[in-house]
């Protein structure tokens, strides 16, 4: 009768021991789909805001999509190199160009992955512009790749933009 109960008692502690590591396997995969979630929605909020702040072309607005370190790569010339630099260049395109007007941006976006506090963003890019109210509109198409950095408050900025 003793060997029954030692054996019911170590069975019994086992099983709590095992279903312990199963529910923690278990929550672990929950809170990263619930992660996975909350990055998908964060990044698809900065899609929306670039797309706003590009057809504004405010530098302000232009600026704040960009994380502290970010780079830049779709200026002539360098590359622009944190914020300090991007809103110089923002507002300087502006001021060399007061009556660029966007008419259409959009992205569409294909594949984000996510991965430590980084996502990667691939699509294909479209806009329509006027340098002045004068000139004919012309269109540009492209593929691109973006780099994005979670920030402390989980939203997302953008790290690195290379477009075709």
């Amino acid at each position: 009768m003793r060997r029954i109960s030692v054996f019911v008692t170590t069975a019994f502690l086992a099983g709590l021991g095992i279903g312990f590591f199963a529910r923690s396997a278990r929550t672990a995969t929950l809170e990263r789909r619930d992660t996975r979630a909350a990055d998908l929605a964060a990044i698809e909020k900065l899609d929306r805001a670039d797309m706003e702040a590009t057809e504004r072309q405010d530098p302000s607005s232009l600026t704040n999509l960009w994380s502290e370190d970010g780079v830049n790569l779709g200026f002539p010339g360098p590359p622009l190199v944190g914020l300090k630099a991007m809103q110089e260049g923002y507002e300087k395109f502006r001021a060399d160009h007061p009556d660029f007007q966007v008419l259409k941006y959009a992205s569409d976006i294909k594949d984000v992955q996510i991965a430590d506090g980084w996502a990667i963003e691939v699509g294909y890019f479209e806009g329509t512009y006027k340098m002045s109210a004068k000139d004919n509109p012309v269109t540009i198409q492209g593929e691109g790749m973006r780099v994005l950095k979670r920030q402390s408050d989980g939203s997302w900025k953008f790290a690195l933009v290379g477009l075709e």
